[in-house]
């Protein structure tokens, strides 16, 4: 004996009936949000002289330290360490600002 096949019904709008409304849209778009601040993604990392792994070290900047981006050199950041003052070069490797993903 063969089962029957559970098929849903589609019902069909009449020919005179008006469509549905459909709800507006609001006029948002995520472009326009603030960029993400920058984050340290790592315990530590260290703040150096210049943008290259092998100048001084000036200090560490760790993870739960807040600080502030003035520019960047390729993958190199100049920072300064809000919590100690530092200023100087940590690299975009360990330090980096997340990203938000936009469906608009």
């Amino acid at each position: 004996m063969l089962g029957a096949l559970a098929v849903p019904m589609l019902s069909a709008t009449p020919a005179g009936a008006a469509p549905a409304a459909v709800a507006a849209v609001p006029a948002y778009s995520c472009h326009h949000l603030p960029p993400l601040p920058y984050a340290v993604h790592t315990k530590a990392v260290t703040i150096r002289s210049k943008a290259s792994s092998k100048s001084t070290a000036l200090g560490i900047l760790y993870k739960s330290h807040k600080f502030s981006v003035h520019k960047k050199s390729g993958n190199w950041l100049y920072i300064t360490d809000k919590s100690t003052g530092v200023k100087g070069w940590v690299s975009g490797t360990y330090v980096y600002r997340d990203v938000r993903m936009c469906l608009s």
